[in-house]
Protein backbone atom coordinates (compact mmCIF):
# COMPACT_ATOMS: atom_id res chain seq x y z
CA UNK A 1 0.00 0.00 0.00
CA UNK A 2 1.47 3.38 -0.92
CA UNK A 3 2.47 5.40 2.05
CA UNK A 4 -0.04 8.05 3.00
CA UNK A 5 0.12 10.85 5.53
CA UNK A 6 -3.12 11.31 7.26
CA UNK A 7 -4.52 13.12 8.32
CA UNK A 8 -15.29 29.78 13.52
CA UNK A 9 -14.37 31.66 15.80
CA UNK A 10 -16.18 32.07 19.16
CA UNK A 11 -19.90 32.52 18.95
CA UNK A 12 -23.17 30.70 19.04
CA UNK A 13 -23.95 27.99 16.50
CA UNK A 14 -27.52 27.23 15.61
CA UNK A 15 -29.25 23.92 15.56
CA UNK A 16 -29.44 21.93 12.38
CA UNK A 17 -32.24 19.44 12.09
CA UNK A 18 -31.46 16.29 10.18
CA UNK A 19 -34.98 15.01 9.73
CA UNK A 20 -35.96 11.57 8.56
CA UNK A 21 -39.35 9.89 8.74
CA UNK A 22 -38.09 6.44 7.88
CA UNK A 23 -37.05 3.64 10.17
CA UNK A 24 -33.97 1.79 8.92
CA UNK A 25 -34.54 -1.88 9.64
CA UNK A 26 -31.33 -3.85 10.11
CA UNK A 27 -32.94 -7.16 10.86
CA UNK A 28 -36.20 -8.85 11.72
CA UNK A 29 -35.94 -7.88 15.40
CA UNK A 30 -33.89 -4.68 15.48
CA UNK A 31 -34.92 -1.25 14.24
CA UNK A 32 -32.91 1.95 14.37
CA UNK A 33 -34.72 5.12 15.33
CA UNK A 34 -34.79 7.97 12.82
CA UNK A 35 -32.04 10.62 12.82
CA UNK A 36 -31.94 13.00 15.80
CA UNK A 37 -31.72 16.78 15.95
CA UNK A 38 -28.04 17.74 15.99
CA UNK A 39 -25.98 20.72 17.12
CA UNK A 40 -23.20 21.89 14.82
CA UNK A 41 -20.18 22.98 16.86
CA UNK A 42 -17.71 23.95 14.12
CA UNK A 43 -17.19 24.34 10.38
CA UNK A 44 -14.16 24.86 8.15
CA UNK A 45 -13.45 28.57 7.42
CA UNK A 46 -10.28 28.13 5.36
CA UNK A 47 -9.98 28.83 1.64
CA UNK A 48 -6.50 27.69 0.58
CA UNK A 49 -6.98 26.01 -2.82
CA UNK A 50 -4.90 22.88 -2.18
CA UNK A 51 -7.17 21.23 0.43
CA UNK A 52 -10.86 20.32 0.58
CA UNK A 53 -13.26 22.99 1.87
CA UNK A 54 -15.60 23.02 3.65
CA UNK A 55 -14.47 19.85 5.42
CA UNK A 56 -13.69 18.73 8.94
CA UNK A 57 -12.63 15.22 9.94
CA UNK A 58 -11.45 13.10 12.88
CA UNK A 59 -12.61 14.47 16.23
CA UNK A 60 -11.40 13.58 19.71
CA UNK A 61 -13.02 14.65 23.00
CA UNK A 62 -12.20 14.64 26.68
CA UNK A 63 -14.23 15.67 29.70
CA UNK A 64 -13.22 16.82 33.18
CA UNK A 65 -15.74 18.16 35.63
CA UNK A 66 -18.48 19.76 33.60
CA UNK A 67 -16.17 20.76 30.73
CA UNK A 68 -15.99 18.92 27.40
CA UNK A 69 -13.27 19.82 24.90
CA UNK A 70 -13.17 18.50 21.33
CA UNK A 71 -10.51 18.89 18.63
CA UNK A 72 -10.56 17.99 14.92
CA UNK A 73 -8.89 18.54 11.54
CA UNK A 74 -10.21 21.37 9.38
CA UNK A 75 -9.58 21.59 5.62
CA UNK A 76 -8.45 18.05 4.77
CA UNK A 77 -5.73 17.49 2.14
CA UNK A 78 -5.97 14.53 -0.26
CA UNK A 79 -2.43 13.33 0.60
CA UNK A 80 -2.62 13.94 4.35
CA UNK A 81 -3.16 16.47 7.10
CA UNK A 82 -5.33 19.57 7.20
CA UNK A 83 -5.20 23.35 7.05
CA UNK A 84 -5.41 23.57 10.85
CA UNK A 85 -6.74 21.93 14.00
CA UNK A 86 -10.05 23.27 15.28
CA UNK A 87 -11.45 23.04 18.79
CA UNK A 88 -14.84 23.37 20.47
CA UNK A 89 -15.43 23.66 24.22
CA UNK A 90 -18.48 23.34 26.42
CA UNK A 91 -18.23 24.36 30.09
CA UNK A 92 -21.81 23.36 30.92
CA UNK A 93 -21.84 19.66 30.05
CA UNK A 94 -22.60 20.10 26.37
CA UNK A 95 -25.43 22.65 26.50
CA UNK A 96 -23.51 25.50 24.83
CA UNK A 97 -20.23 25.62 22.90
CA UNK A 98 -17.50 28.06 21.96
CA UNK A 99 -15.02 27.27 19.22
CA UNK A 100 -11.88 28.35 17.39
CA UNK A 101 -8.63 27.20 15.77
CA UNK A 102 -5.13 26.69 17.11
CA UNK A 103 -2.78 29.70 16.80
CA UNK A 104 0.81 29.43 15.60
CA UNK A 105 0.24 25.96 14.15
CA UNK A 106 0.09 26.00 10.35
CA UNK A 107 0.81 28.66 7.76
CA UNK A 108 -2.97 29.22 7.60
CA UNK A 109 -3.33 29.88 11.35
CA UNK A 110 -3.59 33.29 13.05
CA UNK A 111 -0.84 34.01 13.86
CA UNK A 112 0.81 31.80 11.28
CA UNK A 113 2.99 28.84 12.26
CA UNK A 114 5.75 26.96 10.44
CA UNK A 115 3.82 23.86 9.38
CA UNK A 116 2.10 23.55 5.99
CA UNK A 117 -0.34 21.01 7.48
CA UNK A 118 -1.58 19.65 10.82
CA UNK A 119 -3.12 16.31 11.75
CA UNK A 120 -4.21 13.80 14.43
CA UNK A 121 -5.72 15.91 17.25
CA UNK A 122 -6.01 14.39 20.73
CA UNK A 123 -7.41 16.05 23.87
CA UNK A 124 -6.30 15.61 27.50
CA UNK A 125 -6.61 17.46 30.84
CA UNK A 126 -3.94 17.87 33.48
CA UNK A 127 -5.90 18.27 36.73
CA UNK A 128 -2.86 19.04 38.86
CA UNK A 129 -1.74 21.99 36.74
CA UNK A 130 -5.25 22.89 35.49
CA UNK A 131 -4.21 22.78 31.84
CA UNK A 132 -6.09 21.48 28.82
CA UNK A 133 -3.87 19.95 26.13
CA UNK A 134 -4.46 19.33 22.44
CA UNK A 135 -1.69 17.22 20.95
CA UNK A 136 -1.28 17.13 17.18
CA UNK A 137 1.14 16.45 14.35
CA UNK A 138 2.94 19.24 12.50
CA UNK A 139 3.73 18.08 8.97
CA UNK A 140 6.73 19.16 6.88
CA UNK A 141 8.51 22.00 8.66
CA UNK A 142 10.94 23.63 6.19
CA UNK A 143 9.23 21.63 3.44
CA UNK A 144 10.90 18.33 4.34
CA UNK A 145 8.25 15.64 3.75
CA UNK A 146 10.21 13.09 5.78
CA UNK A 147 9.85 15.17 8.97
CA UNK A 148 6.70 15.16 11.11
CA UNK A 149 6.74 16.66 14.63
CA UNK A 150 4.52 15.99 17.65
CA UNK A 151 3.29 19.12 19.46
CA UNK A 152 0.83 20.23 22.11
CA UNK A 153 -1.21 23.40 22.38
CA UNK A 154 -2.08 24.41 25.97
CA UNK A 155 -5.09 26.15 27.48
CA UNK A 156 -4.88 27.63 30.97
CA UNK A 157 -8.35 29.24 30.94
CA UNK A 158 -10.58 26.19 30.91
CA UNK A 159 -10.39 25.44 27.18
CA UNK A 160 -11.63 28.87 26.12
CA UNK A 161 -8.38 29.77 24.30
CA UNK A 162 -5.20 27.90 23.37
CA UNK A 163 -1.62 29.17 23.22
CA UNK A 164 1.26 28.70 20.83
CA UNK A 165 2.45 25.11 20.34
CA UNK A 166 5.04 23.36 22.50
CA UNK A 167 7.23 20.61 21.05
CA UNK A 168 6.75 17.09 22.39
CA UNK A 169 9.20 15.70 19.83
CA UNK A 170 10.59 17.99 17.12
CA UNK A 171 13.92 16.24 16.57
CA UNK A 172 13.58 15.79 12.81
CA UNK A 173 12.03 12.32 13.02
CA UNK A 174 9.10 11.07 10.94
CA UNK A 175 6.40 10.58 13.60
CA UNK A 176 2.81 9.40 13.45
CA UNK A 177 -0.47 8.83 15.34
CA UNK A 178 -0.04 10.66 18.62
CA UNK A 179 -2.37 10.34 21.64
CA UNK A 180 -2.14 12.14 25.00
CA UNK A 181 -3.49 11.36 28.48
CA UNK A 182 -2.80 12.79 31.96
CA UNK A 183 -2.92 11.22 35.43
CA UNK A 184 -5.79 13.10 37.09
CA UNK A 185 -6.04 11.09 40.35
CA UNK A 186 -4.80 13.19 43.28
CA UNK A 187 -3.84 10.12 45.31
CA UNK A 188 -1.71 8.67 42.52
CA UNK A 189 2.07 8.85 42.99
CA UNK A 190 2.25 10.28 39.46
CA UNK A 191 -0.56 12.83 39.73
CA UNK A 192 0.07 15.51 37.10
CA UNK A 193 2.15 13.31 34.79
CA UNK A 194 1.01 13.56 31.16
CA UNK A 195 1.91 10.96 28.55
CA UNK A 196 1.98 11.28 24.77
CA UNK A 197 2.26 8.04 22.81
CA UNK A 198 3.18 8.05 19.11
CA UNK A 199 5.12 5.92 16.67
CA UNK A 200 8.31 6.56 14.72
CA UNK A 201 7.25 5.89 11.14
CA UNK A 202 10.79 6.43 9.89
CA UNK A 203 12.07 3.71 12.23
CA UNK A 204 9.79 0.70 11.64
CA UNK A 205 6.81 2.27 13.45
CA UNK A 206 8.64 1.87 16.76
CA UNK A 207 6.47 2.87 19.72
CA UNK A 208 7.52 6.08 21.51
CA UNK A 209 6.29 7.69 24.73
CA UNK A 210 7.13 11.16 26.02
CA UNK A 211 6.27 12.38 29.54
CA UNK A 212 5.63 15.84 30.97
CA UNK A 213 5.43 16.68 34.68
CA UNK A 214 4.77 20.42 34.36
CA UNK A 215 1.48 20.79 32.52
CA UNK A 216 2.89 20.12 29.06
CA UNK A 217 5.35 23.03 29.20
CA UNK A 218 8.28 20.67 28.52
CA UNK A 219 8.52 16.99 27.59
CA UNK A 220 11.14 14.36 28.36
CA UNK A 221 13.11 12.33 25.84
CA UNK A 222 11.02 9.59 24.22
CA UNK A 223 11.08 6.08 25.68
CA UNK A 224 10.24 2.79 23.98
CA UNK A 225 9.55 -0.81 24.98
CA UNK A 226 12.36 -3.38 25.35
CA UNK A 227 11.46 -4.91 21.98
CA UNK A 228 10.80 -1.53 20.27
CA UNK A 229 7.29 -2.69 19.35
CA UNK A 230 5.96 -1.93 15.85
CA UNK A 231 2.60 -0.24 16.44
CA UNK A 232 -0.07 2.22 15.33
CA UNK A 233 -3.10 3.93 16.85
CA UNK A 234 -2.75 3.56 20.64
CA UNK A 235 -5.03 5.30 23.13
CA UNK A 236 -3.39 5.43 26.60
CA UNK A 237 -5.41 5.52 29.83
CA UNK A 238 -4.24 5.90 33.44
CA UNK A 239 -5.44 3.80 36.39
CA UNK A 240 -5.99 5.35 39.86
CA UNK A 241 -2.74 3.65 40.95
CA UNK A 242 -0.81 5.60 38.31
CA UNK A 243 -0.27 2.64 35.99
CA UNK A 244 -0.48 3.71 32.34
CA UNK A 245 -2.08 1.19 29.95
CA UNK A 246 -1.89 1.66 26.19
CA UNK A 247 -4.21 -0.54 24.09
CA UNK A 248 -2.65 -0.36 20.64
CA UNK A 249 -2.60 -2.12 17.27
CA UNK A 250 0.48 -3.80 15.96
CA UNK A 251 1.62 -2.01 12.82
CA UNK A 252 -0.16 -4.51 10.52
CA UNK A 253 -3.42 -4.07 12.46
CA UNK A 254 -3.57 -7.84 12.92
CA UNK A 255 -3.56 -7.95 16.75
CA UNK A 256 -4.47 -5.66 19.63
CA UNK A 257 -1.60 -5.24 22.08
CA UNK A 258 -1.39 -3.77 25.57
CA UNK A 259 1.67 -1.81 26.76
CA UNK A 260 2.14 -0.61 30.37
CA UNK A 261 4.25 1.67 32.53
CA UNK A 262 4.14 1.36 36.33
CA UNK A 263 6.78 4.00 37.15
CA UNK A 264 5.41 7.24 35.74
CA UNK A 265 6.69 6.70 32.22
CA UNK A 266 10.33 6.08 33.21
CA UNK A 267 10.17 2.61 31.61
CA UNK A 268 7.67 0.69 29.49
CA UNK A 269 7.07 -3.04 29.61
CA UNK A 270 6.94 -5.50 26.73
CA UNK A 271 3.51 -5.69 25.13
CA UNK A 272 1.02 -8.44 25.89
CA UNK A 273 -1.59 -9.78 23.48
CA UNK A 274 -5.08 -8.46 24.19
CA UNK A 275 -6.97 -9.81 21.15
CA UNK A 276 -6.67 -10.86 17.55
CA UNK A 277 -8.06 -8.34 15.04
CA UNK A 278 -10.17 -9.75 12.22
CA UNK A 279 -11.61 -7.19 9.85
CA UNK A 280 -13.22 -7.47 6.44
CA UNK A 281 -12.65 -4.64 4.00
CA UNK A 282 -15.18 -1.86 4.53
CA UNK A 283 -17.51 -1.03 1.62
CA UNK A 284 -17.72 2.14 -0.40
CA UNK A 285 -13.97 2.87 -0.52
CA UNK A 286 -14.26 4.53 2.89
CA UNK A 287 -11.11 5.08 4.92
CA UNK A 288 -11.64 3.11 8.15
CA UNK A 289 -8.59 1.48 9.76
CA UNK A 290 -9.15 -0.96 12.64
CA UNK A 291 -7.94 1.35 15.40
CA UNK A 292 -9.02 0.77 19.03
CA UNK A 293 -11.17 3.15 21.07
CA UNK A 294 -10.18 2.90 24.75
CA UNK A 295 -11.61 4.29 28.01
CA UNK A 296 -11.35 3.60 31.75
CA UNK A 297 -13.77 3.49 34.71
CA UNK A 298 -13.42 4.65 38.33
CA UNK A 299 -11.87 1.36 39.47
CA UNK A 300 -9.25 1.36 36.71
CA UNK A 301 -10.88 -1.23 34.47
CA UNK A 302 -10.00 -0.57 30.83
CA UNK A 303 -12.58 -0.91 28.04
CA UNK A 304 -11.59 -1.26 24.37
CA UNK A 305 -13.80 -1.52 21.29
CA UNK A 306 -12.99 -2.04 17.60
CA UNK A 307 -14.49 -3.21 14.30
CA UNK A 308 -14.27 -6.98 13.75
CA UNK A 309 -15.75 -9.65 11.44
CA UNK A 310 -15.36 -12.91 13.42
CA UNK A 311 -19.09 -13.24 14.19
CA UNK A 312 -20.14 -12.85 10.56
CA UNK A 313 -19.86 -16.24 8.80
CA UNK A 314 -16.27 -16.68 9.86
CA UNK A 315 -15.29 -13.38 8.22
CA UNK A 316 -16.80 -14.44 4.90
CA UNK A 317 -19.89 -12.23 4.94
CA UNK A 318 -18.23 -8.95 3.96
CA UNK A 319 -19.49 -7.21 7.10
CA UNK A 320 -18.09 -6.20 10.50
CA UNK A 321 -19.45 -5.80 14.03
CA UNK A 322 -18.19 -3.82 17.02
CA UNK A 323 -16.46 -5.84 19.76
CA UNK A 324 -15.63 -5.05 23.39
CA UNK A 325 -12.87 -6.40 25.63
CA UNK A 326 -11.96 -5.25 29.16
CA UNK A 327 -9.06 -5.63 31.59
CA UNK A 328 -8.43 -4.79 35.24
CA UNK A 329 -4.65 -4.75 34.90
CA UNK A 330 -3.76 -4.34 31.22
CA UNK A 331 -2.33 -7.87 31.19
CA UNK A 332 -5.35 -10.17 31.40
CA UNK A 333 -8.13 -9.35 28.93
CA UNK A 334 -11.65 -10.72 28.66
CA UNK A 335 -12.77 -12.69 25.64
CA UNK A 336 -14.06 -10.14 23.11
CA UNK A 337 -17.83 -9.86 23.01
CA UNK A 338 -20.04 -8.62 20.21
CA UNK A 339 -21.91 -5.37 20.91
CA UNK A 340 -25.54 -5.82 19.72
CA UNK A 341 -25.78 -3.05 17.14
CA UNK A 342 -27.82 -5.42 14.89
CA UNK A 343 -28.58 -9.14 14.72
CA UNK A 344 -25.83 -11.41 13.41
CA UNK A 345 -26.17 -12.08 9.71
CA UNK A 346 -27.70 -8.78 8.61
CA UNK A 347 -26.17 -6.85 5.74
CA UNK A 348 -25.14 -3.95 8.01
CA UNK A 349 -21.47 -3.04 8.47
CA UNK A 350 -20.17 -1.19 11.58
CA UNK A 351 -17.00 0.88 11.78
CA UNK A 352 -15.08 3.75 13.45
CA UNK A 353 -16.36 3.43 17.06
CA UNK A 354 -16.00 6.19 19.66
CA UNK A 355 -16.39 4.78 23.19
CA UNK A 356 -17.13 6.73 26.39
CA UNK A 357 -17.12 5.48 30.00
CA UNK A 358 -18.51 7.44 32.95
CA UNK A 359 -15.46 7.65 35.24
CA UNK A 360 -17.71 8.03 38.29
CA UNK A 361 -19.02 4.49 37.70
CA UNK A 362 -17.27 1.13 37.77
CA UNK A 363 -17.44 -2.59 37.07
CA UNK A 364 -20.88 -4.14 36.75
CA UNK A 365 -22.45 -0.70 37.20
CA UNK A 366 -20.22 1.14 34.72
CA UNK A 367 -22.04 3.39 32.27
CA UNK A 368 -20.86 3.17 28.65
CA UNK A 369 -21.85 5.21 25.59
CA UNK A 370 -20.82 4.26 22.08
CA UNK A 371 -21.12 6.27 18.87
CA UNK A 372 -20.15 4.74 15.53
CA UNK A 373 -20.66 4.85 11.78
CA UNK A 374 -22.48 2.12 9.87
CA UNK A 375 -23.68 1.08 6.45
CA UNK A 376 -27.23 -0.37 6.63
CA UNK A 377 -26.36 -2.38 3.51
CA UNK A 378 -22.73 -3.27 2.90
CA UNK A 379 -23.47 -4.54 -0.61
CA UNK A 380 -22.83 -1.17 -2.22
CA UNK A 381 -20.39 0.93 -4.23
CA UNK A 382 -19.04 4.44 -3.60
CA UNK A 383 -21.89 5.87 -5.66
CA UNK A 384 -24.60 3.89 -3.83
CA UNK A 385 -23.31 3.40 -0.26
CA UNK A 386 -25.27 5.20 2.46
CA UNK A 387 -23.38 6.07 5.66
CA UNK A 388 -25.12 6.68 9.00
CA UNK A 389 -24.11 7.55 12.57
CA UNK A 390 -25.41 5.31 15.37
CA UNK A 391 -25.45 5.27 19.17
CA UNK A 392 -26.22 2.87 22.01
CA UNK A 393 -25.51 2.64 25.75
CA UNK A 394 -24.93 0.22 28.63
CA UNK A 395 -25.37 0.62 32.39
CA UNK A 396 -23.78 -2.70 33.41
CA UNK A 397 -20.24 -2.49 32.09
CA UNK A 398 -21.13 -3.64 28.58
CA UNK A 399 -22.93 -6.85 29.56
CA UNK A 400 -26.08 -5.64 27.79
CA UNK A 401 -27.04 -2.63 25.71
CA UNK A 402 -29.91 -0.38 24.67
CA UNK A 403 -31.50 -0.51 21.26
CA UNK A 404 -29.39 1.40 18.71
CA UNK A 405 -30.35 4.91 17.64
CA UNK A 406 -29.61 6.60 14.34
CA UNK A 407 -28.07 10.02 15.00
CA UNK A 408 -27.38 11.18 11.44
CA UNK A 409 -27.58 10.10 7.83
CA UNK A 410 -27.94 8.72 5.35
CA UNK A 411 -24.89 10.34 3.78
CA UNK A 412 -23.65 9.60 0.28
CA UNK A 413 -20.03 8.46 0.50
CA UNK A 414 -19.02 10.74 -2.36
CA UNK A 415 -20.06 13.75 -0.26
CA UNK A 416 -17.02 13.02 1.96
CA UNK A 417 -13.56 14.44 1.14
CA UNK A 418 -11.47 11.97 -0.84
CA UNK A 419 -8.00 11.02 0.44
CA UNK A 420 -5.34 8.71 -0.94
CA UNK A 421 -6.71 6.01 1.39
CA UNK A 422 -10.39 6.56 0.64
CA UNK A 423 -13.30 8.80 1.55
CA UNK A 424 -12.87 10.21 5.05
CA UNK A 425 -14.87 11.15 8.13
CA UNK A 426 -11.91 10.22 10.33
CA UNK A 427 -9.73 7.33 11.38
CA UNK A 428 -11.43 7.78 14.75
CA UNK A 429 -14.35 9.62 16.36
CA UNK A 430 -15.06 10.21 20.04
CA UNK A 431 -17.66 10.23 22.80
CA UNK A 432 -17.53 11.55 26.36
CA UNK A 433 -19.70 11.34 29.48
CA UNK A 434 -19.61 14.14 32.04
CA UNK A 435 -19.01 12.20 35.30
CA UNK A 436 -22.32 11.45 37.00
CA UNK A 437 -24.40 12.75 34.08
CA UNK A 438 -27.17 10.63 32.60
CA UNK A 439 -26.42 11.30 28.95
CA UNK A 440 -23.57 10.94 26.45
CA UNK A 441 -21.85 13.58 24.33
CA UNK A 442 -20.59 12.12 21.06
CA UNK A 443 -18.76 14.28 18.52
CA UNK A 444 -18.71 13.19 14.90
CA UNK A 445 -18.70 14.44 11.31
CA UNK A 446 -21.79 14.79 9.14
CA UNK A 447 -21.66 15.41 5.39
CA UNK A 448 -24.37 17.03 3.28
CA UNK A 449 -24.77 17.51 -0.46
CA UNK A 450 -21.80 19.60 -1.71
CA UNK A 451 -22.53 23.04 -3.09
CA UNK A 452 -21.26 21.76 -6.44
CA UNK A 453 -22.78 18.27 -6.57
CA UNK A 454 -22.48 15.38 -6.85
CA UNK A 455 -19.13 14.93 -5.05
CA UNK A 456 -16.94 16.82 -2.58
CA UNK A 457 -13.63 16.05 -4.35
CA UNK A 458 -12.82 15.32 -7.98
CA UNK A 459 -13.29 11.54 -8.10
CA UNK A 460 -10.96 11.11 -11.07
CA UNK A 461 -7.96 13.22 -10.04
CA UNK A 462 -8.47 13.63 -6.30
CA UNK A 463 -8.37 17.41 -6.73
CA UNK A 464 -9.90 19.17 -3.71
CA UNK A 465 -13.35 20.70 -3.71
CA UNK A 466 -14.00 24.22 -2.47
CA UNK A 467 -17.69 23.86 -1.68
CA UNK A 468 -18.01 20.64 0.32
CA UNK A 469 -20.34 20.45 3.29
CA UNK A 470 -18.87 18.32 6.11
CA UNK A 471 -18.78 19.82 9.60
CA UNK A 472 -18.50 18.81 13.26
CA UNK A 473 -21.63 17.89 15.22
CA UNK A 474 -22.89 16.68 18.54
CA UNK A 475 -26.31 16.04 20.03
CA UNK A 476 -28.16 18.52 22.29
CA UNK A 477 -27.65 18.06 26.03
CA UNK A 478 -29.95 15.43 27.60
CA UNK A 479 -30.92 13.93 24.22
CA UNK A 480 -28.90 10.70 24.45
CA UNK A 481 -29.88 9.34 27.85
CA UNK A 482 -27.75 6.41 28.99
CA UNK A 483 -30.45 3.85 29.67
CA UNK A 484 -28.84 0.54 28.85
CA UNK A 485 -31.14 -2.28 27.83
CA UNK A 486 -31.68 -6.03 27.58
CA UNK A 487 -29.72 -6.67 24.38
CA UNK A 488 -26.89 -8.90 25.59
CA UNK A 489 -23.32 -8.72 24.35
CA UNK A 490 -22.29 -12.18 23.11
CA UNK A 491 -19.08 -14.19 22.90
CA UNK A 492 -18.04 -16.16 19.79
CA UNK A 493 -18.96 -19.84 19.71
CA UNK A 494 -15.48 -20.83 18.49
CA UNK A 495 -11.96 -19.46 18.40
CA UNK A 496 -11.27 -16.77 15.76
CA UNK A 497 -9.80 -17.85 12.48
CA UNK A 498 -6.15 -16.90 11.90
CA UNK A 499 -6.42 -14.10 9.39
CA UNK A 500 -4.88 -10.70 8.76
CA UNK A 501 -6.87 -7.53 8.60
CA UNK A 502 -7.48 -5.68 5.35
CA UNK A 503 -4.09 -3.98 5.70
CA UNK A 504 -1.12 -6.01 4.50
CA UNK A 505 1.72 -3.55 4.93
CA UNK A 506 3.01 -1.27 7.65
CA UNK A 507 0.31 1.29 8.33
CA UNK A 508 0.30 5.04 8.71
CA UNK A 509 -2.64 7.05 9.99
CA UNK A 510 -2.08 10.77 9.40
Amino acid sequence: MPRNIKRLRSGMIGLLTLASSLFLVLGSTTAVRAAETLTQISSDPYTNPDSNHKTQVEPDTFTFGNTVVSAFQSGRFFSGGASNIGWATSTDGGQTWTHGFLPGSTVFATPAGIYPRASDPSVAYDARHKVWLISWLGLFPQGNTSVVDVLVSRSTDGGRTFGLPVAVNATGANLDKNWTVCDDTASSPFFGHCYTEYDDFGNLNRIQMSTSTNGGTTWGAPKTTPDQTCVIGGQPVVQPTGTVIVPIDDCLESVLLSVRSTDGGATWKRPVLAAQLLTDTQPGAIRAPTLPSAEIDRSGRVYVTWSDCRFEAGCNAGTNDLLLSTSADGVHWTLPKRIPTAPVGTSADFLIPGLAVDRSTAGRSAHLALAYYYFPNANCTPSTCQLNVGFLSSVNGGASWSAPEQLAGPMNIEWLPLTSQGFMVGDYISSSIVPGDDDGTPVFMVAHVPGSPPSCSDLTTGAPGSDCHQGTYTTPEDLLTITGGPNAATAPSSAPVARHSALSTRATAR
